[in-house]
């Protein structure tokens, strides 16, 4: 039997295809078959038939829209850079894009150079964690030019032991039944979680880490955190460690985030089930809980050496997970707090908005397949003194979004003793609505969503965009006229428009913007407006970025040589006139890589991303060799023998100056 080529996150991805969610709610896909109907279709109201009928008629005129007026110029200008795949990374023509920091640089004073072949847990929590995902930048106060002077805030989301150890390979396979790992190992891996606070500086044009930075921290899955909202003391969050459960060792698989007026970071905890491991009684207090989060996931062994992680010595400590975090990134002193009254499941991204009304709004996405949208609205105004907010995410309303056939759509109030919210259906207080968000959603009638990943406001437009990644289990038999892929391996974004422009409303209008894949292929069913070229188009959008001008950016996971003919990147993609729905590349990542952390500083002179997992195998080549620490798919950034692959953070700036992507 040859040994599988797949690495554990992408047998994890795998996993996560299959939705928890077992409600009778509607599917997006139900609603976008509803609210196109046949007579539509007939009449090719949408200019391309049937296949087109998701997507609004505005992006699909959108290249003959752009021929008829020359005057209608992109708003990415640059030179396009070719899809394909190859080792290395590229970016447009007239730009640079340098490696800032690796995993194992150094980000405390004092430690020890990276040594691949030594790793410690000691030095591993003094140096840069691995796969690197959201990126934020928080702009020095009293800087001479706060756009070239900052600190850089990076998620470190979970490890890839094979590619990470020499002579490890693959350790969660039921032959091998994690038989390398031990105790030191699962040290390292935790601390190579959590994330980063570095210190940077742009001079002569290029950015460099300030060393010896009195800002620099490494917070890992050991870091002393606070519980702090509604379910904070709960019974469900008390552990014989903590039995006021209040206290929270670490944060995980921390994935995308956001940063906010009041200078905090905000970092979001994700597939925390990987984690967890043990057998929990089916009628076990948490069982229906746990089921509905995939929890155990068994991917890793830390429930062998920390008892936390193993769900039948401890089954309260996995609620202790999958919540937002907010860190203060100029005090390294301060305790990160959970903030439970933004609900708990597997967060991608916390971007928020200030509303009409002055109060805070957080969109968040849950990442798997037929999961939710949500968003988050403070009780209370965001104050002109940034100390006065400094508890303003544990008062407030959690909404999750449910999509009507008539493009519309309303955000649905998760408020115990509300509607279904009452203790005979399982919710006894706040707290339970909030620790199973998750199966208060499926209660009041969300709609389920294909794996909504990022979620990000455009303050110059309203418009929010929800980046939704792909759905492969979307059953064949559930495809019809107006929504033909049945196995939707491409994905789609969705743009909301809150109703008076007020992201506090509970209603709000949506329509497709694009619909991912090769539009040059039929059967895919893309709908990129018809002045994308052939190396413009996309397929799994995940998280995206803003910039100042408005100009949206996006940034994929899950393209391949074998998939799509083209490695993950960054794309351009216009949302407004004529060119609506016109995608451009940007920026290419090298073999085996996942595109993240897309965030400009304030000026747009600099675009900072991270490459995480460089060197993993193409999963969908069958001939391709398994990948591991001596035989990566790519030796990026450093390309020296001795040297496994290293995910790291890129800076991308314009050679002569000025913004990005001009």
């Amino acid at each position: 039997m040859t040994e599988p080529t797949r690495t554990r996150s992408q047998d994890a991805e795998d996993r996560e295809d299959i939705g928890t969610n077992t409600s009778v709610n509607a599917t997006f896909g139900d609603v976008v078959a509803a609210r196109f109907d046949r007579r539509d279709l007939l009449r090719g109201l949408l200019g391309v038939g049937a296949i087109a009928a998701v997507v609004t008629p505005r992006a699909l005129a959108a290249g003959s829209a752009r021929a008829a007026d020359g005057a209608a110029a992109s708003p990415f200008p640059f030179k396009e850079i070719a899809a394909g795949s190859d080792e290395r990374h590229h970016v447009a023509e007239g730009h640079d894009a340098d490696v800032l920091i690796r995993w194992g640089d150094p980000v405390l004073h004092g430690a020890p150079a990276f040594d691949p072949r030594n790793q410690s847990a000691a030095a591993q929590g003094q140096q840069f964690g691995y796969n690197n995902d959201f990126v934020g930048y928080f702009p020095m106060p009293g800087a001479a030019d706060p756009a070239a002077h900052g600190l850089l805030v990076v998620n470190h989301e979970y490890t890839n032991e094979e590619l990470m150890f020499p002579g490890l390979g693959r350790q969660d396979l039921k032959s091998v039944a994690f038989a390398g790992m031990n105790a030191e190992l699962v040290g390292i891996e935790m601390a190579a979680h959590g994330g980063s606070v570095i210190e940077v500086r742009k001079t002569g044009g290029k950015w460099a880490v300030v060393p010896n930075s009195p800002y620099a921290r490494r917070i890992t899955a050991t870091t002393p955190m606070t519980l702090t909202g509604p379910a904070a003391g709960s019974e469900r969050m008390k552990t014989k460690a903590d039995p006021e459960g209040r206290r929270v060792l670490g944060m995980i698989n921390n994935c995308a985030g956001g940063t906010t007026p009041w200078g905090t970071w905000l970092t979001c905890e994700e597939n925390i089930n990987y984690y967890f491991s043990g057998k929990l009684a089916e009628d076990a207090p948490e069982a229906k809980n746990h089921k509905r989060l995939g929890i155990p996931g068994n991917a890793y062994a830390w429930g062998r050496f920390d008892p936390r992680f193993d769900v039948g010595t401890e089954p309260n400590e996995a609620n202790r997970f999958d919540w937002v975090v907010e860190i203060d990134p100029f005090d390294p002193a301060s305790v990160p707090k959970k903030r439970t009254a933004m609900g708990r499941f597997k967060h991608e991204g916390a971007a928020g908005i200030v509303s009409k009304g002055g109060r805070y709004v957080v969109y968040q996405g849950d990442d798997q397949r037929f999961d939710y949208v949500y968003k988050f609205v403070t009780e209370d105004a965001v104050a002109a003194d940034a100390s006065a907010n400094r508890d303003i995410l544990d008062r407030g309303t959690l909404h999750v979004a449910r999509f009507d056939k008539d493009g519309r759509g309303t955000w649905l109030p998760l408020i115990f003793g509300q509607g279904p919210l009452v203790p005979e259906n399982g919710f006894a207080s706040q707290a339970d609505v909030l620790i199973q968000t998750r199966l208060a959603a499926d209660a009041v009638g969300a709609t389920k969503m294909d794996r909504p990943e990022d979620v990000e406001a455009n303050p110059k437009t309203g418009k929010v965009y929800v980046m939704l990644t792909n759905n492969a289990s979307r059953k064949p038999e559930q495809a019809d006229a107006a929504n033909p892929r049945g196995d939707n391996r491409f994905g789609h974004i969705v743009e909301l428009t809150p109703d008076d422009g007020d992201h506090a409303a509970r209603g709000f209008a949506w329509e497709i913007l694009v619909r991912c894949g090769d539009p040059s292929i039929a059967a895919v069913g893309a709908t990129f407006s018809s002045a994308t070229t052939k190396d413009g188009w996309f397929g799994m959008p995940d998280n995206c970025a803003v910039d100042a001008q408005g100009r949206l950016w996006v940034a994929t996971d899950g393209n391949s040589a074998s998939r799509t003919g083209r490695n993950d990147g960054i794309w351009g993609l216009e949302t407004e006139g004529a060119g609506r729905g016109t995608a451009k590349h940007f920026f290419r990542v090298p073999n085996g890589a996942e595109m993240c952390g897309p965030y400009f500083t304030p000026d747009d002179a600099t675009f900072f991303v991270a490459v995480q997992h460089p060197g993993e195998a193409d999963e969908d080549d069958p001939n391709a060799k398994p990948a591991t620490f001596e035989a990566p798919s790519t030796r990026w950034p450093d390309f020296d023998p001795s040297m496994p692959p290293r995910p790291a953070v890129i800076a991308i700036t314009r050679r002569g100056g000025g913004r990005v992507g001009s």
